[in-house]
């Protein structure tokens, strides 16, 4: 039978329409100031004496607040204003010091039956309603002492390689000093030396005791390191950014001057989650275990040369604290976090207990391959490297800031062995590490390493909420402008096509409906950009139908009966729209893949938009347009 859909296409089409309205309903609910409260401290927790605690300090100072809750990312504390949401978080940042991260947010207004069933409302871009801004400080002192340190370590290498011998190799503030036993040795490690660091200008000094080589790197070398530094951090805080949110956050970062960074995020709901991660700087380093010496000798201040003493992480077993242990480690790093290409957190079956399963590059792989090989039955140990700031305050909780304004920092470096194995076999490029706490610490730690290390580290000096970029009175033109237009294509549409332009306009309303449920499902952004892609398939959609509709009234001019013009009409078009939707479709994927940023969210509303029209402008329609007039004796078309 002509224009006769079966019973179980109908119930599809009800039943996508109706999970579309229930996940775009979210966004008709507007949204609170909020703050939300995380531990940004292996040591801190969340727990429920820090909501009363907080809940007790807000009252007495004063501050109301609509509600307070415990979720996975903390707590949230919603407020009527910005007024009394900036004061409480003066409060909290006073109250739990620098083992909590402390965020300014706006939480959707949601009803929670909605979010019991995992409806929310889709995010909005830094153009359209404002965000997160975090200005950034990068440490280039620290920059330039690890690329020191690292031309040290090469100055051994290149020695040991050309039968130099030396006596020690050191970095003294910016320089490399090596001292050799004689003025000979100094002058075959000098000829050696130059040929392979040309970064470094040398020059000779003797203190009386041996002769000493110093290197010292050029002004035009250090700026260049740091800025170096700054592109790395850029680049590595934009990787975590996406990692972090799945890239469908679109940040803006931009560098400012020539030591900071400026980062912009849309408002995002885990807004102390991404504080965290933007500040933190976890590595883990590989290093051999000195089985030769005990660690009774070296803490009784006998350190054999090319080790250290560190800690085993303290961990709990049941109710029981398990104290930190030493352990007598090579200085000498295997491989560093530097060469992880890939990271995935995961559960280690034999314990339960957390692990990342980490990937090596070639070089990483090729030093881990030879030192296993050569050492099965020794133990490794993994160090685990985390720095962190603290804003230093007064005894009444207030930041202290220096002479310029800007807030006192200090910082410190925790270094954990949180494992210590015996090699059981030779392994290169893949393996596992466990050690760690929870499952929330072996995905942050994945996180981090998959976005690659930090050429620095970098502090935030600055935090505060924005208003939406273009300023409010632009956002309601271009709100109003698409109403306009998608008002002016309805009628035009009932207009020229009469019934048919009706059930064309229902699609299309559907349309918008299904699109803003798809970018709510995957919590993606909208910006303007991306509004302008939803108005492009809305005329895409449009045009969609016109096709279909002018092939119906041409069979009807042809003379054919109304049921197979019907018929014809969307079987003939169908090929014809579906070669103009598929490139329009791949010319967006390209966009994707290679644009950034609002390019970036013009492809992903252009392609979900494609999608959705092909199916309200061909499904749906023709669904509606089969129930109306499949089967029946119809005299005339309203087209």
């Amino acid at each position: 039978m002509l224009n006769h859909y079966p019973l179980w296409k109908y119930i599809l089409i009800i039943m996508i329409i109706v999970v579309s309205a229930f996940y775009a309903l979210p966004n008709i609910y507007g949204e609170d100031p909020a703050l939300q409260v995380a531990a940004s401290s292996r040591n801190a927790k969340i727990t429920d004496q820090t909501l009363a605690q907080l809940a007790q300090q807000f009252e007495k100072e004063g501050i109301h607040y609509r509600s307070a809750k415990m979720s996975e990312t903390g707590l949230l504390f919603r407020f009527k204003n910005e007024e009394e949401q900036l004061k409480a978080k003066k409060i909290a940042e006073s109250t739990l010091g620098d083992n909590y991260a402390v965020a300014l947010n706006l939480a959707p207004a949601t009803p929670q039956w909605l979010l019991d069933m995992n409806a929310q409302p889709m995010y909005l871009g830094l153009d359209l309603r404002g965000g997160v801004y975090f200005l950034m400080q990068v440490d280039m002192e620290a920059a330039i002492i690890k690329s020191v340190n690292t031309y040290v370590s090469d100055s051994r290498s290149i020695l040991r390689k050309a039968k130099v011998r030396y006596l020690g190799s050191k970095r003294v503030g910016n320089d490399v000093v090596i001292h050799f036993k004689s003025a000979e040795l100094r002058d075959k490690g000098y000829d050696v030396l130059r040929r392979e660091m040309r970064d470094l200008s040398f020059t000779e000094k003797d203190d009386g005791k041996s002769f000493i080589l110093r290197g010292r790197l050029s002004e035009a070398k250090l700026k260049e390191l740091k800025m170096f530094a700054l592109k790395q951090n850029i680049t590595t805080l934009r990787k975590r950014i996406d990692e972090k949110f799945h890239g469908l956050v679109e940040p803006i970062i931009q560098q400012q001057g020539d030591d900071r960074i400026v980062i912009q995020l849309p408002g995002i709901q885990d807004t102390a989650g991404a504080k965290d991660i933007l500040g933190a700087t976890a590595t883990l380093e590989y290093r051999a275990v000195d089985e030769e010496h005990t660690v009774e000798e070296a803490l009784s201040g006998r350190v054999p040369p090319g080790s250290k003493i560190y800690y085993a992480r303290e961990r709990k077993e049941g109710s029981r604290v398990i104290t930190a242990v030493p352990v007598l480690l090579k200085k000498r790093v295997i491989v560093t976090g530097e060469h992880v290409t890939n990271a995935q957190a995961g559960i280690d079956p034999d314990t339960g207990g957390a692990k990342v399963n980490v990937s090596l590059d070639g070089y990483g792989g090729k030093r881990m391959g030879a030192f296993t090989k050569d050492n099965i039955g020794k133990r490794m140990a993994v160090v685990y490297l985390e720095t962190k700031q603290e804003t230093v305050r007064d005894k009444d909780g207030n930041i202290v800031r220096d002479e310029n304004g800007k807030p006192v920092v200090k910082r410190h470096t925790t270094e954990e062995v949180i494992s210590n194995a015996v090699i059981r076999g030779h392994f290169s490029n893949r393996f596992e590490t466990t050690g760690l706490d929870s499952v929330q610490e072996a995905n942050d730690l994945s996180l981090l390493l998959r976005a690659g290390a930090l050429a620095a580290p970098v502090y935030i000096i600055e935090e505060r909420t924005i208003g939406p970029s273009l300023g409010q009175d632009n956002i309601d033109k271009g709100f109003e402008s698409v109403i306009i237009g998608f008002i002016a294509v309805l009628i035009f549409m009932a207009v020229w096509y009469r019934k048919f332009g009706m059930i064309a306009n229902i699609a299309l309303a559907l349309n918008l409906v299904i699109i803003v449920a798809i970018l709510s499902m995957l919590q993606a952004t909208l910006t303007l950009p991306g509004i302008a892609g939803i108005v492009l398939t809305v005329g895409m959609a449009v045009d969609a139908n016109v096709l279909i509709f002018e092939r119906i009234r041409e069979e009807l001019r042809n003379g054919n009966s109304l049921q197979n013009s019907i018929n014809a009409g969307y079987e003939k078009a169908l090929m014809t729209i579906a070669d103009a939707n598929i490139t329009t479709l791949i010319a967006a994927f390209v966009l994707f893949v290679v644009g950034t940023g609002p390019i970036k969210g013009f492809a992903v509303t252009l392609s979900i938009g494609i999608v959705t029209s092909m199916f309200t402008a061909i499904m749906v329609t023709r669904a509606i347009v089969n129930y109306l007039y499949g089967g029946k004796r119809i005299k005339e078309l309203s087209i």
